[in-house]
């Protein structure tokens, strides 16, 4: 698994990428001021507007938009089908995204994404997320997107991390650089100690029986049954048999933490790509569909990846699927 290294998100130029636009509001009128600001200047520019914000955010947006003739060029989205996992994220607004620009124009968007409430892991990921985001759209047309933040309801420290992610901040005149903006190699918060795991199980090839074996031990001691069960023995199976066939084997371990049980994977191989597992693959593409089909499975994927200390990646599952 020898790919360009991780760590460079390429900057969008003039004429392909991402305008990813971060803007910190304070309540709910400054939120409406800045959010209309940006649908207006987008209709003004002939330009077509995704929203996908709060239920509560959206129906202000669609009060102060009702009346005014925008139905057929700013349409509102429902996130609620991809679950909490951050890494659903890209693929749905490459598929989005895509399904507007056909009409041929060009397309603004605006994403809020659900920041209270989560798993300090859940919010470590989609932190992660707003930086890959750079990565993922670098060679696309160009597109705007704002993300709202509400200052007043998020954990210490997310708007100085979304400060690095986002290399515009939506000012009183409109979009301009962020100060904050770097380019240099995301820097990833240490995985959380595991909460009294299970053994150790050391495992190479010939022995996914095995590992299939310790995860419905410790799942269904965890109330996993049913779909639930079979989509968690899918995951491992699928990173496991990767272990196995890039580094010749690696070491497992399970435990519970927060109502969700946790699996993780440590071995010597090295992910080049950041974005595995995130982009939908294509129809005819060879490989590269494991770790997509992981990110479906599991509530949370945490990939971390080096080149001389090798590959860990963390499965995530709560058994009712909540």
């Amino acid at each position: 698994m020898n790919h360009p290294d991780i760590a460079s998100a390429p900057a969008p130029s003039a004429e392909t990428g991402l305008r990813h636009v971060l803007f910190p509001y304070a309540d709910e009128e400054h939120f409406l001021t800045g959010a209309l600001s940006f649908v207006e200047h987008a209709l003004g520019a002939g330009e077509t507007v995704v929203v996908a914000v709060s239920a509560p955010r959206e129906q202000l947006m669609r009060e102060a938009l009702a009346g005014a003739g925008t139905s057929d060029r700013v349409s509102f989205l429902g996130t609620g089908g991809l679950g909490g996992n951050p890494g659903r994220l890209i693929p749905a607004w490459q598929a989005w995204i895509g399904k507007v620009a056909q009409a041929g124009r060009p397309v603004r968007a605006i994403s809020e994404n659900r920041w209270a409430d989560r798993t300090t892991a859940e919010t470590a990921e989609l932190r992660y997320h707003e930086w890959l985001l750079n990565r993922a759209f670098a060679e696309s047309p160009v597109w705007w997107l704002l993300c709202p933040f509400d200052t007043a309801s998020v954990p210490d420290g997310t708007l100085e991390a979304l400060g690095r992610c986002h290399p515009l901040v939506l000012g009183s005149d409109g979009p301009v650089p962020a100060v904050d903006y770097s380019e240099e190699p995301y820097a990833f918060e240490v995985l959380g100690d595991p909460c009294d795991p299970d053994e150790e199980l050391i495992f190479s090839a010939g022995a996914l029986t095995s590992v299939r074996e310790r995860v419905t031990a410790c799942a269904t001691r965890h109330g996993f049954t049913g779909d639930r069960l079979r989509d968690l023995l899918l995951a491992v199976t699928e990173v496991a048999g990767n272990s196995i066939k890039y580094a010749g084997g690696g070491t497992l371990r399970t435990w519970a933490e927060e109502g969700r049980m946790v699996c993780e994977f440590r071995d010597g191989g090295y992910i080049q790509d950041p974005l595995a597992g995130r982009v939908r693959p294509t129809m005819d593409q060879v490989g590269g569909r494991g770790l997509w089909l992981v990110q479906q499975m599991c509530d949370l994927v945490q990939i971390r990846t080096d080149v001389k200390s090798g590959t860990v990646v963390r499965l995530t599952m709560s058994a009712d699927g909540g």
